[in-house]
Order: C-alpha cells, then structure tokens, then sequence
C-alpha cells in the first residue's frame, strides 16, 4: 500500500519510490502497481479504511506535544 500511496497520492515516480526504499527493485514497484490496478476496487476500500482508522485514532488519542502547545497557545478547539 506505501508503494501505491507514493505514487498515486503523492505523484511519485516508479524510481523515486526505489531511491526512498533502496531494498526494493524497480520491478517490485511496477509489480505492486499491477497488483494495485488488477484489485484497484478492493485495494481502495482497504486503503480508505486505514486512513478513517488512523483519522479516528489521532481523535481519540491525541499527542500530548499538540495538546501542550495547544495549551501554551490559548487554543482549545482543534
């Protein structure tokens, strides 16, 4: 999913996302990519979930570093 991320969601070409994860070949991209395509409906969904999972842990988790400074600042709601 990083793979697909990278390069969809951020724009990342197939050799920029090798020269960020050197253990990886470029055919390892293109086939993540494949993969990605043949399931694109399925993978989509999966990766959707991960990001309302991560949205709703960052809600009901917050960091205690935001949270300081948001107290420092005079800020209450964010």
């Amino acid at each position: 999913m990083d793979v697909v991320i990278w390069h969809e969601h951020l724009g990342m070409s197939a050799d920029e996302i090798v020269a960020q994860i050197p253990s990886i070949t470029l055919s390892d991209v293109h086939a993540a990519l494949a993969y990605y395509f043949d399931h694109f409906d399925e993978l989509r969904e999966e990766i959707k979930q991960e990001f309302e999972f991560a949205d709703q842990f960052v809600r009901n988790y917050p960091s205690p570093v935001q949270s300081k400074l948001r107290r420092l600042l005079g800020e209450t709601n964010r």
